[in-house]
C-alpha cells in the first residue's frame, strides 16, 4: 500500500525505447489533456529550468515557448552546482561543468526554487508541470529524508524524483564527496521509497565509460540491468537510454544478432 505524501500522483510512465541522445518525446506521467483547439503535440519528460550555477529561463516565458505545441512537462533543476575556484580559473566564472576543473558540489536549494517558481503559475498553467525533486545526493543514506522533507514541505507539489545522475561522462569524476553508484544501499534505498510512495524516477546513467574500445561490452549496462529488475514495483525512466556526448550506441550486436542496448531496455523495465 502506498503511503499519502504530499505530492501529484499520476499515471504509469510510459517508456520510450529509442536510441537518440533522448528520451523526452512521448514518456510521461500520462497523456497531455488536450486545448480546445487540440493542437498539443508531444509531452516532455525532460526540462532543466536550471543550469549548472542554477540560472535559467524564468517559467513564465517557458510556458510562452511551449505555447500549444507541448502539452506537459516534467521540471527540474539541476541537483549539482558548479564551484567557481578563482585558484582555478581566476576571473573568469564558468558556467559549465566543462569550463573548469573545479569541482561540482549538491545543490539541495534546488527543489525549493523549483517549488516556488511552480508556484508562481495560475492553477490552470500548474497543470501543464510535473516537477520533480532533484536536490539530494544519491550516494546519501540520508537523501530519502531530504526527498520525504521536500514533499512535506512543498505537499501538491511534487510528481517523482530526477533526473539525478549515477554515472555520466565528465560529470560524475567531478562531484566531490563519494562518487554515486548503481551498486550502493542509498541508491536502493531511494528507489524503494520512490516505489512505496508513488513517485516516479527518472535516472541518468550511462550505460558506458567515454570513448569504449570498439566491441567491448557496456561497463554499467549490467548493473543498469539488475536495478532495474531489482526495483520492478518503482516507474523508471532511464534518461536517455544511456547515451551521452561520446558514450554511442553499442554496434557490435553478438553472435545472437540481438541489439544489446534494445533487448536489455525491453525486457527490464515496467
Amino acid at each position: 500500500m502506498k503511503k499519502k505524501y504530499g505530492f501529484r500522483q499520476r499515471g504509469a510512465a510510459q517508456f520510450v525505447s529509442s536510441l537518440g541522445l533522448s528520451l523526452l518525446l512521448y514518456c510521461t506521467f500520462s497523456v497531455a489533456q488536450p486545448s480546445s483547439s487540440d493542437t498539443f503535440e508531444l509531452n516532455d519528460t525532460h526540462f532543466h529550468l536550471t543550469n549548472y550555477i542554477q540560472e535559467g529561463t524564468d517559467i513564465h516565458e517557458f510556458l510562452k515557448i511551449m505555447g500549444t505545441k507541448v502539452g506537459r512537462v516534467a521540471l527540474f533543476g539541476i541537483p549539482l552546482q558548479q564551484d567557481w575556484s578563482y585558484q582555478n580559473s581566476g576571473d573568469f566564472a564558468p558556467t559549465y561543468y566543462l569550463a573548469t576543473d573545479a569541482p561540482l558540489y549538491y545543490y539541495s536549494f534546488t527543489d525549493a526554487y523549483i517549488a516556488t517558481a511552480y508556484r508562481s503559475l495560475s492553477k490552470e498553467e500548474q497543470k501543464r508541470f510535473d516537477p520533480m525533486i532533484t536536490g539530494f545526493n544519491p550516494a546519501d543514506m540520508y537523501a530519502t529524508d531530504h526527498i520525504r522533507r521536500v514533499l512535506q514541505t512543498f505537499p501538491g507539489v511534487f510528481s517523482g524524483i530526477g533526473e539525478f545522475t549515477i554515472h555520466k561522462e565528465f560529470v560524475s569524476a567531478k562531484v566531490a564527496g563519494e562518487g554515486a553508484s548503481l551498486r550502493n544501499p542509498a541508491l536502493d534505498r531511494i528507489l524503494d521509497f520512490a516505489g512505496t510512495v508513488g513517485l516516479v524516477v527518472l535516472i541518468h546513467n550511462d550505460m558506458d565509460v567515454p570513448f569504449a574500445k570498439e566491441g567491448s561490452e557496456p561497463v554499467y549496462l549490467k548493473q543498469m540491468k539488475a536495478v532495474l529488475k531489482k526495483h520492478q514495483h518503482t516507474t523508471i525512466i532511464w534518461a536517455h537510454t544511456g547515451m551521452g556526448r561520446v558514450v554511442r550506441p553499442v554496434k557490435n550486436r553478438g553472435s545472437t544478432g540481438r541489439d544489446p542496448i534494445r533487448s536489455s531496455v525491453q525486457s527490464c523495465l515496467l
